[in-house]
């Protein structure tokens, strides 16, 4: 089968290939992987589909090579020394207590960030592996345990649990907010407006007092919450605050309201797990971000005991 013009296989996909053939067993393979038994399983059926051959025998004791799979191998081995001896990258840690968790980046940095050494260290030590990931990919296929977005709903494929909402309201830096005063909310549409991926946020903010809004071309917009706040900081714009993400650059005065009416984003932030049964490690940072985020005990262990 020719795959020239195809996408190269992931990574992933190739390591639960040698960790399954080395050990003869998707478990284990899982187990060494840091992965659920079902991520392990797909992975290798993406890679006989990709390959177009069967590879392995299944049977009630485990898995065994077949004669194409044994090639394959041999080759995958041998790239994958290849790949060590040349290389000084990253060696990911593994282990029970090992849990991946991927978000986007203004979560990451503004929320998950200053928690995550109270999210690590608790009765059970957890190591949390963080990835940045603003494709929203498969997490069972790319091997992570839980994943923080912010959104409208839930996702086809994944359990979902709303951890918060927000009740946005607008902020500037100290300089500007102090030139624009008090006053109607429509005084603020004399200054420019700072967006983040959508005008969702200030549109919400302008409806709840009659008004409409559509960006203009004096308004800005950055695809990053993280950038968002910048600008408004550095004197660039009228920004939306989104507690709790912006309860840091609040208190330290980078930021301050410019009006106190405050309104409630139609997006919201969600805990979202591939489905089938966690690992207990991914389980209990469950508990934790959970906890964090103010979720009652008794919905936290619907979204952990929930099959689809």
């Amino acid at each position: 089968m020719d795959h020239s013009l195809e996408a190269m296989l992931p990574l992933e996909t190739l390591r639960a290939f040698d960790a399954a053939a080395r050990t003869g067993s998707f478990s284990a393979a899982a187990e060494r992987l840091n992965l659920t038994h079902g991520a392990v399983s797909r992975q290798i059926a993406k890679l006989e589909g990709w390959v177009g051959l069967k590879l392995f025998e299944r049977g009630a004791r485990g898995v065994s090579l077949t004669i194409e799979g044994n090639r394959l191998h041999i080759r995958v081995s041998e790239a994958f020394a290849l790949i060590s001896s040349h290389s000084d990258r990253w060696v990911e840690p593994r282990g029970s207590a090992v849990v991946k968790l991927t978000s986007i980046p203004s979560i990451s940095g503004l929320w998950l960030m200053p928690r995550l050494s109270s999210l690590e260290n608790g009765d059970t030590r957890l190591r949390i592996m963080l990835d940045i990931d603003i494709r929203q990919s498969d997490l069972a296929d790319e091997g992570f345990d839980l994943s923080i977005r912010c959104g409208r709903g839930r996702i086809a494929e994944r359990i979902s649990l709303q951890l918060f909402e927000e009740h946005i309201f607008p902020v500037a830096s100290p300089e500007l907010a102090a030139k624009i005063g008090g006053g109607e909310p429509a005084r603020l549409l004399h200054y420019p407006l700072i967006n983040d991926s959508d005008a969702s946020g200030w549109r919400a903010w302008f409806g709840q007092f009659g008004m409409n809004y559509h960006p203009r071309p004096q308004d800005r917009r950055f695809e990053d919450y993280n950038l968002v706040l910048d600008a408004a900081s550095y004197g660039l714009g009228i920004a939306l605050a989104r507690p709790p993400l912006t309860e840091r650059q609040l208190a330290a005065g980078r930021i301050v309201p410019v009006d106190e009416r405050k309104v409630l984003n139609p997006v919201s932030y969600w805990l979202d797990r591939p489905i089938g049964r966690p690992r207990a490690a991914a389980g209990e940072l469950a508990h934790r971000l959970g906890r964090m985020a103010g979720v009652a005990a008794e919905r936290i262990e619907a979204f952990l005991a929930a099959e689809e």
